[in-house]
């Protein structure tokens, strides 16, 4: 399992569709992994890039870094911000540059 600095696209891709839950939230939040985006170049292995998740109506989760779990991808610690509310619930993006 690679360390948050580390992950890269392909980390991610690999991961679509699949369920990450927010553990550090009270009570935990089971978020799904709906699109991951290149973004063009970035400091990190294999450039920039961006995670999109889709989670529940409620609750809701403000723009702050979570502790995130996932089976195959173990525990890290990711910034998401807030960035649609669809009919479903929130949708919620991470950036790495």
């Amino acid at each position: 399992m690679p360390a948050t600095e580390y992950l890269t696209i392909t980390n991610f891709e690999e991961l679509k569709d699949r369920t990450f839950t927010v553990v550090s939230s009270e009570p935990p939040v089971v978020l799904k992994l709906v699109e991951v985006k290149k973004m063009g170049s970035g400091e990190r292995e294999g450039g920039a890039f961006s995670v999109l998740w889709q989670g529940p109506s409620e609750p809701f989760l403000p723009q702050s870094i979570y502790r995130f779990s996932q089976a195959e991808l173990g525990e890290h610690e990711l910034f998401i911000v807030p960035v649609a509310e669809k009919t479903d619930g929130f949708q919620y993006e991470s950036v790495f540059t």
